[in-house]
């Protein structure tokens, strides 16, 4: 009984997994459209890897407003999840963040999104690798810029890491949201998600990287 027991919950434990963000999915390709409050509201965008992973960490950050995982970096119009999971698009998964400047600083979104990476790996995030899942910081504007610039700058120098600093600081092109099963899976499917996690192995390189800084 024991046995079977075990058996069933490894094979679920292996389909979950498996919807994880570098699996196909057979839901519909319809891109999310965000509903954002109105408001003075500044926009910042960040690619870490999973995008589902990326949304958590920011929307438990008093003065976020919104946050959307999505697309961007790429040339391909309109991409599908589909497509650029599949590689070749130039896209990266991504999260923007709106948030009110009154109540939160681009310094702290920059402190919490290096805090949720693996500023290290040149080849993708966690279990997830390629081009797709490179870790980045796309810039709004040229305060945005000085801003994440001076902030990979003074980790590097800060003799953390033994390893260079890979992460890439770029101008921000077109952001695509991605579909609307995508959107806030940690709240929608956070079973699937918290197995998804653990078993790419993040929290635990984070914990390595970060220690009790790392992000969660």
């Amino acid at each position: 009984m024991l046995r079977k027991l075990l058996s069933a919950t490894l094979i679920i434990t292996i389909g979950l997994f498996t919807l994880g963000c570098g699996q196909t999915n057979t839901l519909a390709d319809t891109a999310a459209t965000p509903t954002i409050p109105p408001g003075n509201y500044s926009k910042a965008t960040f690619a870490g890897g999973c995008f589902w992973c990326m949304e958590k960490p920011f929307d438990e950050i008093p003065g976020v407003v919104d946050t959307t995982s999505g697309y961007t970096g790429g040339t391909k119009e309109n991409p599908t999840y589909r497509q650029v999971s599949g590689g070749g698009t130039g896209h990266t998964e991504s999260v923007q963040v709106t948030y009110d400047p009154e109540k939160v600083k681009y310094d702290t979104l920059l402190k919490t999104f290096w805090r949720n990476i693996d500023p290290l790996d040149q080849y993708g995030q966690f279990c997830d690798k390629g081009s797709q899942y490179r870790s980045g910081i796309f810039y709004e504007n040229d305060e945005q810029k000085q801003l994440a610039e001076a902030s990979k700058a003074e980790l590097a120098e800060s003799g953390r890491f033994e390893k260079p600093i890979v992460t890439e600081v770029t101008q921000a092109s077109k952001f695509y949201p991605a579909e609307d099963y995508h959107q806030n899976y940690y709240k929608t499917n956070s079973v699937k998600y918290k197995v998804y996690r653990f078993g790419c192995g993040r929290d635990q390189r984070l914990q390595e990287l970060w220690g009790d800084e790392a992000g969660h």
